[in-house]
């Protein structure tokens, strides 16, 4: 029966990402799922700009450029110098984003100009069904106030292409299809001739400015944007837009093993530690005996390097300590103590072996789809891993009867990083490196497995159940 119940509430957790993947095209809306969840969970929103009044017992969450979000539940017997028991994971994922002026004309076609968001496998973009989705700045007058919103959109149908060259004007392509990213990585829009045909009113109004948006931008799609909007093209100030796939995650595969899905890399970490830190705190009652802080931080601009004011490169973190420390005392030297009692796991998603180039992974160290969590170490610091935060994970997953694996990169390849080794050297947090295995990474469609899903989930709540009393048990620096 325990089986059974087990297997049952795997399917939930692997049917609640299906569900999480589809409502998330972009950074912005992994936020904003990600605040509807936690606010339906009972957590309370605070605000950076404004005083912060916390209570032990009690959950909150923050969101930075709306595209980074923190939530953490205070333990009832929270001490000002206890420490922060935290996964950490990013938002992004590789794209295409739209550029500033994106109007291109050429050939009797409307093209979309998009600049490369990290290092997508910008081959598989080629012949999918694209559409686009993120956030616009639109202005509202209202009395003869004028005020800006920040709107999220998402376009469901497909309206873009970006179509491979015929084999017949390229022979060559199958000994090697390189993708030039500045001219060969244009969606197509429409055909001029339908466009005009199609012609929105805006788009003949002489008397706009040549600096409008209408000059930057085709006027079809910002007709489509502000028609999914409810608001005139001319109300549209900026955006921040991206294409994305139209193609929905789904499990499949002959055993209905595999979740099939673009920007699993990282959205199948945020969604297993947001899940996690919102089942180990509900009901509060959970909160009674613990000492700490449970906390989640999903940053953005992981996949171009962390360096903004939203990236895990930015103070939001060593900001984030500090503020809920000092809410509980005015002792400025505890949020040093309580840095050296916390604890970071980061979460990002792993290399699986592939069976087609096996020879691409060292020998000892394969992590296989199905296998549970990898640690991931790295000699050179690529990841913050080491003897002891590696302890502390497997702890977990041998008290709880998880699978875990190991990945090293070949001593002949360079290695990946994540957030791991930018938060543990600028906040100085003991932090081990971990993520699920998939294939595919950075493909426009990435895969993974259900059973990998279930183990990241589980392992992850008993990490935020479990911390604060196996950490007791370990003694370093005596």
């Amino acid at each position: 029966m325990a089986k059974q119940e087990s297997n049952c509430e795997g399917s939930s957790v692997v049917s609640d990402l299906i569900n999480f993947l589809n409502a998330c095209p972009t950074a912005f809306h992994a936020v904003d799922e990600a605040k509807k969840r936690l606010r339906s969970a009972g957590y309370e929103q605070v605000l950076e700009r404004e005083d912060w009044k916390l209570e032990a017992g009690k959950k909150y969450y923050f969101t930075r450029n709306y595209s980074t979000i923190v939530a953490f539940a205070i333990g009832k017997k929270f001490v000002a110098g206890n420490g922060f028991h935290i996964v950490g994971a990013h938002t992004d994922s590789p794209c295409l984003k739209l550029k500033p002026v994106s109007k291109v004309a050429k050939g009797g076609y409307l093209e979309v100009g998009v600049q490369t968001y990290g290092g997508g496998l910008w081959h598989t973009w080629f012949d999918r069904d694209l559409t686009i989705a993120g956030r616009v700045i639109v202005r509202e007058e209202k009395d003869g106030v004028v005020s800006y919103s920040h709107r999220l959109v998402r376009i469901e149908e497909p309206i873009m292409r970006i179509p491979t060259l015929a084999i017949h004007l390229d022979r060559d392509v199958r000994e090697a299809f390189k993708v030039n990213a500045q001219s060969h990585l244009l969606p197509v829009l429409a055909t001029a001739v339908k466009a005009e045909l199609n012609k929105v009113a805006a788009e003949s109004d002489q008397s706009k400015e040549t600096t409008s948006i209408n000059s930057k931008h085709h006027s079809l799609l910002l007709q489509l944007l502000a028609d999914k909007l409810g608001c005139e093209p001319e109300h549209i100030s900026d955006f921040e837009l991206q294409a994305c796939d139209t193609q929905p995650s789904l499990v499949a595969g002959a055993a209905k093993e595999f979740v099939f899905s673009g920007r699993l890399d990282n959205l199948c970490m945020s969604f297993c530690s947001l899940k996690a830190l919102i089942d180990a705190t509900a009901p509060e009652s959970n909160l009674e005996d613990e000492t700490g802080v449970r906390m989640v931080a999903l940053f953005d601009h992981e996949e171009v390097g962390s360096d903004s004011a939203q990236g895990a490169g930015s103070p939001a973190m060593l900001n984030t300590l500090s503020r809920i420390t000092h809410s509980f005392t005015t002792d400025s030297k505890l949020l040093e103590k309580a840095i050296q009692r916390s604890f970071l796991v980061s979460a990002d998603m792993a290399h699986a072996l592939h069976p087609n180039y096996m020879d691409k992974h060292e020998d000892n160290h394969q992590p296989k789809l199905h296998g549970g969590l990898v640690i991931k170490h790295n000699a050179g610091q690529r990841y913050a891993t080491n003897a002891v935060t590696s302890l502390i994970f497997r702890e977990i997953a041998r008290n709880h009867s998880l699978p875990v694996q190991d990945f090293v990169v070949r001593n002949d390849m360079a290695c990946g990083s994540t957030i791991g080794p930018i938060l543990a050297s600028g906040v100085g947090i003991r932090t081990v490196d971990v993520g699920a295995p998939q294939l595919s990474m950075h493909s426009i469609r990435e895969m993974c497995a259900v059973d990998d899903v279930k183990h990241s989930y589980e392992h992850f709540k008993a990490y935020y159940q479990e911390f604060t009393d196996l950490d007791a048990k370990i003694k370093v620096d005596v």
